[in-house]
């Protein structure tokens, strides 16, 4: 098959949910990719950052085959002798208590959103069913009908309501508009340290501190969604270590996959 041919296949059997461009990828190695007529392109997206290690790492993928020669699967019912290490290894990195890993960055995002609530009903003392979350302007936090409840992007919500109530938008960058939007019932401000999907948007300086500094004031949890920009995407572990500021939760994904 041809690259026309490839492409009017999965223009009619696959749901129109994305507009790839016109390239079929055929193999990948490092920051190269070739197409299936074995044209070579650099790959500056790198997946959204999920292989920010680069296509096919070695190590990566020897871990994958040495692991996949014994145990693929247990589920949480039963211990396993790989996840112990694997929040050491988070722990010594980041030097964080806890670790919860999820299937997706959407799950994980919405993970964090709960335990936002909880936290704010059983620590801080909201009302129950009354946590608000503040969220910024031109996010992307997933696609789950939670997640583009709070979307401002017409092409992530339009059509989906109704949507989960709970969660107030303050314009990105603008400290003063997030302590406006601040209440009693606030459990938690999630932001991306640099936006993603909104133009790989850079705060001004000193908004990360400002949001730290007003969770720190009026007892909030400062959730930082680092899926995009974390794990050595900004030249950083992570794109808040820039500010020096500390989240109570820091969501990562993609690139923690290592590509597979």
């Amino acid at each position: 098959m041809n690259t026309t041919e490839f492409i009017e296949l999965e223009n009619k059997l696959g749901a129109h949910n994305y507009h790839p461009l016109d390239v079929v990828i055929e193999k990948a190695e490092g920051v190269w990719v070739w197409d299936i007529e074995g044209k070579k392109y650099l790959d500056f997206l790198s997946a959204y950052s999920a292989v920010n290690q680069g296509h096919r790492h070695p190590k990566i993928y020897k871990a994958l085959i040495d692991q996949s020669q014994k145990l693929t699967l247990t589920s949480r019912a039963f211990r396993n002798n790989v996840l112990p290490l694997l929040y050491q290894k988070l722990h010594d990195m980041t030097g964080y208590e806890k670790f919860l890993p999820m299937n997706t960055g959407a799950e994980a995002v919405e993970t964090a959103i709960k335990t936002a609530r909880k936290w704010g009903y059983q620590v801080k003392g909201i009302p129950e069913n009354q946590a608000e979350i503040i969220v910024a302007s031109e996010n992307f936090h997933g696609r789950t009908t939670t997640i583009v409840s709070f979307s401002t992007d017409p092409d992530a919500y339009a059509n989906y309501g109704p949507f989960t109530p709970g969660f107030k938008i303050a314009r990105y960058g603008d400290l003063e508009d997030f302590k406006a939007k601040v209440t009693n019932n606030t459990a938690a401000i999630l932001i991306e340290p640099i936006q993603g999907e909104a133009g790989i948007i850079v705060p001004p300086k000193g908004f990360l501190k400002g949001i730290e500094q007003i969770c720190r004031d009026k007892n909030i949890l400062f959730v930082c969604d680092e899926i995009q920009s974390g794990l050595g995407r900004s030249g950083k572990l992570f794109a808040h270590y820039y500010e020096e500021v500390r989240p109570d939760v820091v969501i990562v994904g993609k690139a923690l996959g290592g590509g597979f």
